[in-house]
Formats: structure tokens, C-alpha cells, sequence
């Protein structure tokens, strides 16, 4: 692997890792604009694949998808060096700024800068939903769609199912289809 090309890596994450304030949700469409648009090393639909995959496995978000990324794209190599350049600005950040706020934790424009950031990550949130609703639309049309958004939001929100749980059986259910066609395509053989 060309080392261009580990550096195209480490500063893409390193940018993510330095602009994803508020955890791993906030920082999906940073990754989501660095992988997909900016460097063009998925396409949105292996995007949503890795993203689904990566609610289901235990562990933080923010380290899962970059090592993927950075495995697919760099190799072993890719992996560690994304892993790392994603993690290494939250650690600094984590030490000298709780450092900080615990010193200065009553002063007002700092309790207001923490809470004026919770709308910015919202938005974000928003968009990338939003644009993965519109993908699935054209994919499967509006009613499906809604459908399955309005049965995703009923388990999670008013079950109390686990995200990962509805996911997976997402995942199981979309693969039944293809499933059926090679045991169909095999009996016909």
C-alpha cells in the first residue's frame, strides 16, 4: 500500500476525529462525507451496509467503522493508522478539556457552549436520515419505506428493542429473498 495513500487515510480520520464532537453518532456523517464523497472509497449503499453491520456489533461506533474503512481501503495497515488517527484527538481533547471544564464547570458560557452544541449534532442527524430515507424510497419505494421506518421506530422506541436486534433481523429478512432464489435455482438444476 502506497503511503499516499495511508496518509489520505490518517488525515481523513484524524479530520473526523478532531471535528466529531459528541461521540460516534456525530461523527457518521463526517465519515459518510470523507469515505463516500471526498475520496469516493464506497458508494452510499456500502456505506449504509457497514453502517447497519456496525449498530449490530458491541463496542463504540467511532472506532468500529474506521477500522473497517481503514482495513478496506489501507489493509492491516489502513486499519491501525485509521483507528488511531480517529482515536488520538479524542484522547488529548478527552484529557485537557475535562481538565478544563471541571476547573470552570460554573461559569456560564461554558454550561451554554455544551448545550449549544446538542441542536448542531441533531441537525447532522437529521440529514443523514434523511438522505438514507430518500435512498431507501428509491430503492423500494415510499410505502416500504415508511413501513419499515414506522416498525423500526415501534420496536425500538415503544418496545424497548435493542437498535442491533431490529437491524440484524433486517438484515436476515433481506437476505431470505436470495436465499429462496438459490435454493429454487438449485432444485431446478
Amino acid at each position: 500500500m502506497a503511503a499516499s495513500q495511508q496518509g489520505k487515510i490518517f488525515f481523513s480520520f484524524l479530520r473526523i476525529g478532531l471535528l466529531g464532537f459528541g461521540g460516534g453518532p456525530s461523527m457518521i456523517p463526517l465519515v459518510h462525507q470523507e469515505v463516500v464523497k471526498n475520496h469516493g472509497w464506497m458508494t452510499d449503499e456500502e456505506f449504509a451496509d457497514v453502517l447497519a453491520i456496525a449498530n449490530t456489533l458491541p463496542g463504540p461506533i467511532a472506532t468500529k467503522m474506521p477500522g473497517y474503512i481503514g482495513f478496506r481501503v489501507g489493509g492491516a495497515l489502513g486499519c491501525i493508522n485509521a483507528v488511531l488517527a480517529v482515536i488520538l484527538p479524542m484522547i488529548v481533547a478527552m484529557i485537557l478539556l475535562l481538565g478544563l471544564f471541571s476547573r470552570y464547570r460554573d461559569v456560564a458560557w461554558i454550561h451554554g457552549m455544551s448545550q449549544g452544541m446538542v441542536p448542531v449534532v441533531m441537525v447532522m442527524m437529521g440529514q443523514l436520515a434523511w438522505d438514507f430515507l430518500n435512498k431507501s424510497r428509491l430503492a423500494l419505494g415510499w410505502g416500504v419505506s415508511l413501513i419499515m421506518a414506522g416498525v423500526a421506530g415501534v420496536l425500538i422506541y415503544w418496545i424497548g428493542l435493542h437498535p442491533g436486534l431490529v437491524i440484524g433481523a433486517l438484515l436476515v429478512a433481506a437476505m431470505l429473498p436470495l436465499t429462496k432464489g438459490k435454493v429454487s435455482k438449485e432444485a431446478t438444476q
